[in-house]
């Protein structure tokens, strides 16, 4: 098995409400995806694929909802706020979590076609999710 992987980076605010840490207040993160793509088999020319294919699949997906956003459950009480302020947000069915958001890019790239093994997302220097499933598609 053949696995290439490409890094992009992208900035994003949330809270988690509820949480009894100091991450249910607002705040933002400047993270690292790091994104794996796998296949059995090279192609003709000697790739699993191009990583340019791969940055600019991700890279479209972040910049349109991830990117310089605000990210929030879709409960949240401070969603009318920022609607009366027109200020940008993404409202989850999900709570805003690395986990949460790994599994959000993966699913938008094995929907694009890409054969994702698994996302990682490092949301501190020391701190990463990951999310993969347990059979990839080939």
């Amino acid at each position: 098995m053949y696995t290439i992987t490409k890094e992009v980076y992208f900035c994003y605010g949330h809270r988690l409400m509820h949480h009894h840490g100091k991450c249910r207040h607002l705040h933002g993160h400047s993270v690292k995806a790091s994104i794996s793509i796998q296949q059995e088999e090279l192609n003709a020319q000697g790739m699993v694929c191009d990583f340019s294919d791969v940055r600019d699949c991700v890279e479209a997906y972040i910049d349109q909802h991830l990117d310089h956003n605000f990210l929030l459950h879709k409960d949240d009480p401070i969603i009318p706020m920022l609607v009366a302020n027109n200020e940008r947000f993404l409202a989850l069915d999900e709570h805003p979590t690395a986990e949460v958001l790994s599994k959000m890019i993966y699913r938008y790239l094995q929907q694009a076609g890409l054969n994702v093994s698994q996302v990682v997302l490092w949301e501190t220097a020391s701190a990463y999710a990951c999310y993969s499933e347990d059979s990839p598609r080939l």
